[in-house]
């Protein structure tokens, strides 16, 4: 493993535990301030916008298991399985790049259609 590999590794793990703990302020810390986000939802453009992305979704976790953290030099993915009050092993992938010890870019891989059945947008 490469030292910008170890970087890379360790802000994403230290990114991903942040939020799946709640702790937005500190998964926050870690981005760029020109970070971008493409995510199902939409793309989000800089610390707030990501905070709007992160925040609320974050903040309703009631469980959380980070399933593994890969990388290479500049980007990680990060796969997860998060429970909320509607929907128990909803899980999602987020590939970050890092560069200078920030995250600059994430592209957030989820399915919507079992958390619009869960809120009954969609009839089984």
């Amino acid at each position: 493993m490469t030292a910008t590999n170890a970087l890379a590794q360790k802000v994403a793990e230290d990114f991903v535990r942040a939020w799946t703990s709640k702790d937005v302020e500190k998964a926050l810390s870690l981005l760029a301030d020109d970070v971008v986000c493409e995510a199902p939802t939409g793309t989000f453009e800089g610390v707030e916008g990501y905070r709007r992305f992160l925040e609320r979704f974050a903040n309703s976790l009631i469980g959380a298991t980070v399933i593994d953290v890969l990388s290479n030099d500049t980007n990680a993915a990060t796969v997860y399985a998060v429970d909320t009050p509607i929907l128990k092993d909803f899980r999602g992938i987020d590939y970050l790049t890092v560069e200078n010890g920030e995250i600059t870019r994430v592209i957030s891989v989820f399915d919507l259609l079992p958390m619009a059945k869960a809120r009954g947008d969609i009839q089984h």
